[in-house]
C-alpha cells in the first residue's frame, strides 16, 4: 500500500463515510429482523436489500480508501433508533440518510474547492445513489398518509 498525496479533509471523508455507511448497514440489517418479527416479510426483504446496497457502498469506500493508500477505519457507528411502527422507522431512515446526503454534498463541494476532480466524482456518484434513496423514503412515507 502506497501512501498517495491526498488532502487530509478528503481523507477524513471518506472515513465519516465509512462509519456512514456501516452504521445504514447496521441500520436497515435491525430493522430488516425487527419487521420481519412483526410479520411484514416483503418490508423486511426490502431493508435487507437496503443493507446491501450499503453495504456496496462500504466496499467501494473501502476500495476508494486503499486506492489512496489509507488504512480503512470506521472509527464510530451510529446507534439504531428502534420504532414502534413501519412509519416512525422509515422517518428514522429519513433523516440518516439525509444526513448521509448532506456529508457527501459537503465532500463533492470540497474537493471541487481544491481542484480533486476524481475524488469530487467518487462522492457525487454516492451523493446521487443516497439522493435516490431519500427520495424512493420520501415517497414511501407520503404513501402511507
Amino acid at each position: 500500500m502506497t501512501l498517495v498525496q491526498t488532502d487530509e479533509q478528503v481523507l477524513g471523508y471518506l472515513g465519516r463515510a465509512l462509519s456512514f455507511e456501516f452504521s445504514a448497514v447496521q441500520l436497515y440489517t435491525t430493522q430488516a429482523r425487527l419487521v420481519h418479527d412483526w410479520g411484514l416479510t416483503e418490508v423486511a426483504e426490502q431493508f435487507k436489500a437496503e443493507a446491501a446496497e450499503e453495504m456496496g457502498h462500504a466496499d467501494r469506500i473501502i476500495s476508494r480508501m486503499l486506492a489512496l493508500g489509507m488504512a480503512p477505519n470506521a472509527s464510530q457507528l451510529r446507534p439504531v433508533r428502534l420504532g414502534q411502527s413501519l412509519k416512525q422507522l422509515l422517518e428514522y431512515d429519513y433523516q440518516f440518510e439525509n444526513e448521509l446526503v448532506g456529508l457527501y454534498k459537503q465532500a463533492a463541494s470540497h474537493c471541487a474547492s481544491i481542484g480533486d476532480s476524481e475524488n469530487r466524482l467518487f462522492f457525487e456518484s454516492l451523493l446521487n445513489e443516497e439522493l435516490e434513496h431519500a427520495k424512493g423514503l420520501n415517497k414511501w412515507l407520503a404513501s402511507m398518509e
